[in-house]
C-alpha cells in the first residue's frame, strides 16, 4: 500500500518553480527583444531581461542554455520569419502578397530596430551568424516557391537567375523601410511591383 502511494506521488505533475509557465516564457521573450532593441545584442544583459520580465535569471536558464539560444527562439516566434505565400494565381499577385507580408513584419517597432543590429552583428562574425542564416533561409524559401510557380505558369523563363531574383524581391522594400526609414504606402508597393515584374522577366 505504501509503495502504491509513493508511485502515485511520483506521477503527479510538478508544481511551483518546477513548472515552466507559458506566460513567463512569453514575457521573457518579449523582454529579450525589448532589451535587444534598446541596447543592441552585444550589450544585452540577461539580468536586465529577467528584471524586465519580472522573473529571476534562473527562469531563463531553465528554458534556454544560452543568450544565443534565446535570441534564435525570439526571432522565430515574434514575426521576423516569413512564411510561404499561398498561390495567388499570377506572379504579380504572389509578389504583392509577399511584399505586404514583409511590410507587416518590417513595421513592427522592435523588428525595425533589431534587424539592422542582427545584420551588423553577423557581418562582424558574431555568434548570431546562424540566427541570420536561418532567417535568410526562410525568406529565400518563400521567394523560391513564388519563382518556381511563376516559371510553371510560363511567366518567368526557366533559366532565370534564381539567386538574383530572390535578392531583388525584398530589396527595395527593406531599403525604404529600414535603411531610409520611409513610410511605404500601398501605392508605392504597386510601383515596386511594376518594377519587380519587369525586372524579373528580364533576368
Amino acid at each position: 500500500m505504501e509503495r502504491k502511494r509513493l508511485d502515485e506521488k511520483s506521477k503527479r505533475r510538478p508544481s511551483g518553480a518546477a513548472v515552466m509557465r507559458d506566460e513567463v516564457t512569453d514575457s521573457l521573450l518579449r523582454a529579450f527583444l525589448e532589451e535587444w532593441a534598446v541596447h543592441g545584442y552585444a550589450a544585452l544583459s540577461l539580468e536586465r531581461v529577467a528584471a524586465r520580465a519580472g522573473a529571476g535569471k534562473a527562469a531563463i536558464y531553465r528554458r534556454w542554455p544560452s543568450k544565443l539560444a534565446l535570441a534564435a527562439d525570439a526571432v522565430q516566434k515574434f514575426g521576423m520569419v516569413l512564411t510561404d505565400v499561398a498561390d495567388k494565381g499570377t506572379l504579380r499577385n504572389d509578389l504583392e502578397a509577399y511584399l505586404l507580408m514583409l511590410r507587416r513584419a518590417l513595421r513592427h517597432r522592435l523588428v525595425r530596430k533589431i534587424l539592422p543590429d542582427l545584420y551588423a552583428e553577423a557581418s562582424r562574425g558574431s555568434e548570431l551568424g546562424p540566427v541570420l542564416k536561418d532567417l535568410s533561409v526562410s525568406r529565400r524559401r518563400g521567394g523560391a516557391s513564388l519563382i518556381e510557380r511563376a516559371i510553371g505558369r510560363g511567366e518567368l523563363p526557366v533559366g532565370i537567375d534564381r539567386d538574383l531574383a530572390m535578392d531583388m524581391i525584398p530589396a527595395s522594400l527593406y531599403w525604404g523601410m529600414i535603411v531610409t526609414r520611409r513610410r511605404i504606402t500601398r501605392i508605392q508597393i504597386q510601383r515596386q511591383l511594376d518594377a519587380l515584374v519587369a525586372g524579373l522577366q528580364a533576368i
